[in-house]
Order: C-alpha cells, then sequence, then structure tokens
C-alpha cells in the first residue's frame, strides 16, 4: 500500500514538473513571437521599438536555463529533450552574432535572423510537441506513448 502512495506521488510531482516545463515553454514562446513583431515595428515604424526588441531578449533568455532544469527532472521523450537543449545554443549564438565583431569576409551579424528563425522553429515546435505529450489526444496516445523516451 505504501508503495503505491508513493508511486502517485512521484507521478504527481512528474505531472507538475511538466505542467510548469510546458508553461514555461508558452511563455518563451510568447515572448519570442513578442520580439519578432517589435523587431518588425523597429524596422518598419518606429525605430523606438528596439528598445522592447532587445528588452525581451534580455528578459526571457534565462527561460530558456529554466527549461533546461525542468526538462531533466521529469521524463520527457527524446525529440522534447533535444529541442530544449538547442534552445539555450541557438541564444548564445544568436548573442555572438550580434556582440563580436570578428575580422571575416562576411560579418556574423548575416546569420542573426537564420539563427532567430531557427530558434522560433524549435520554440514553436518544442510547445506542440510538449502539448502532444502532456495532453494527449485519445487517437494520438499511442503515438505518443511508443515515442516517449
Amino acid at each position: 500500500m505504501a508503495i503505491s502512495s508513493s508511486s502517485n506521488t512521484v507521478r504527481t510531482s512528474t505531472y507538475w514538473i511538466q505542467i510548469a516545463f510546458f508553461s514555461v515553454v508558452v511563455l518563451f514562446n510568447v515572448c519570442l513571437n513578442l520580439q519578432v513583431l517589435s523587431v518588425g515595428l523597429a524596422y518598419f515604424s518606429d525605430p523606438e521599438w528596439w528598445k522592447v526588441h532587445v528588452w525581451l531578449v534580455r528578459g526571457y533568455s534565462g527561460l530558456a536555463l529554466l527549461l533546461l532544469g525542468l526538462v531533466f527532472l521529469s521524463p520527457f521523450p527524446k525529440r522534447v529533450r533535444g529541442l530544449t537543449v538547442s534552445m539555450p545554443i541557438l541564444l548564445i549564438l544568436q548573442f555572438s552574432t550580434i556582440h563580436l565583431n570578428l575580422p571575416l569576409p562576411l560579418p556574423l551579424s548575416v546569420l542573426h535572423p537564420l539563427i532567430g528563425f531557427s530558434l522560433f522553429s524549435a520554440s514553436t515546435t518544442l510547445v506542440h510537441r510538449t502539448q502532444r505529450f502532456i495532453f494527449p489526444k485519445p487517437d494520438d496516445e499511442s503515438d505518443v506513448n511508443l515515442t516517449k523516451f
């Protein structure tokens, strides 16, 4: 009986870690969408939006580290873990393309929007993959369980 109670407690805490992870993933994705919107507004409308763009990236970058910690506290599929690990790496590359001025034939800043697109794609895919894992549809349940680990 105690084993069953302990097992339920572990399952419950694992579920709440996964819910917290999903919530942070969604928040990260919303911030990333707002950042893309703000850079568009800065470029095409009002340069004052650039401050919002910079403020957002400095604010939500820490969420990638939080996600990195949470993804290893609970069982997640390899794909979810891989996408989570890629996000801090992409953010570091994103920062380096703007802040490093190396004597190269082509400035690193050219890669900035491409890495940003990769980050956007990884974040959006992570939202969908995590949602399908935590809240499987009845017809998707067999697919999710097969790719669980």
